[in-house]
């Protein structure tokens, strides 16, 4: 390597206690020599990766996000392919994605300069939109995709295949596909079931179906996912992650696949997914 320097990125919610957080990290880390990359994320913004598309120094060591799940989501966009360790750190909620709470960052991050850590793939979704035989936009998520209807728009009629065999016409609000990390997000709220990260499967979720008996579907991860809308649905948006949207019409398909680099999420030994679950989810029951 040509850089003998650490390069750790700092990927910060516009909130003062996070940019307080951040600050007392960035001190930390400079007294020990290592250079730090800030980038700050600014909600709502159109652009999904905190108003500039500049992407992320091909040689960071990790990531430390401080923030909430939709900060974490930015930063993973701004990472793109490269596969950068990285850790959130939450602030206020129970968030899904933060492996820690600000008051064990600095334990936390004194572990990670000392190569003391390990890391869990989570896979993301690769998505074309093919329109008219040219692609016009290709993006990588960790969460979720949605069609979705405009407000005054009648159903969304989507023709669905499955490896080029066709499945069903969605007649709904909108349709998510999700992956397991983004099964405990929009998906759950509607209807959809929860998959363990380490589940590999990529999750169908119509919204509001019109018939009762299209329900959640679960499908292997390595299958390609066709959609088509009917020509009669108009108004309708592809979101990418809840934060990057496309209008679509009947003229274009979207494809979606696993995708080839998944999220490097640094894991905490005494961190279990199942107390984070139930924490979020509220799920009673008083046994130790």
């Amino acid at each position: 390597m040509t850089h003998s320097k650490k390069i750790i990125a700092l990927v910060v919610k516009n909130d003062d206690e996070a940019c307080k957080k951040a600050n007392e990290l960035e001190a930390w880390l400079k007294e020990k020599n290592i250079e730090v990359v800030r980038k700050q994320i600014i909600f709502p913004n159109p652009n999904g990766t905190g108003g500039n598309k500049k992407p992320a120094p091909p040689d960071l060591f990790c990531a430390f996000v401080l923030g909430g799940d939709g900060t974490f989501l930015s930063a993973v966009r701004w990472i793109g392919d490269r596969r950068v360790p990285i850790i959130g750190v939450k602030f206020g909620t129970v968030g899904f994605l933060a492996e820690i709470t600000e008051d064990d960052l600095f334990s936390v991050a004194e572990s990670i300069l000392n190569n003391n850590f390990k890391t869990n793939p989570r896979m993301r979704l690769e998505i074309k939109v093919i329109r008219q035989g040219k692609e016009v936009a290709k993006e990588t998520i960790l969460n979720d995709v949605v069609i979705n209807k405009g407000a005054l728009a009648r159903l969304a009629h989507i023709n669905t295949y499955i490896n080029d065999q066709y499945l069903t016409t969605y007649s709904a609000d909108g349709l998510i596909v999700s992956t397991p990390t983004g099964s405990t997000a929009y998906s759950l709220a509607a209807g959809g079931p929860v998959i363990h990260p380490e589940v590999p499967g990529i999750i169908m979720t119509p919204i509001c179906p019109f018939t009762l008996t299209n329900r959640p579907l679960v499908v292997p991860e390595s299958v390609r996912i066709k959609l088509k809308l009917e020509k009669k649905t108009s108004d309708i948006m592809l979101t990418f992650d809840g934060q990057e949207g496309l209008e679509i019409d009947h003229k274009d398909e979207i494809i979606i696949r696993k995708g080839n680099y998944p999220v490097e999420m640094i894991s905490i030994p005494d961190q279990n997914y199942f107390d984070v679950l139930k924490a979020k989810l509220r799920w009673s029951g008083g046994r130790g």
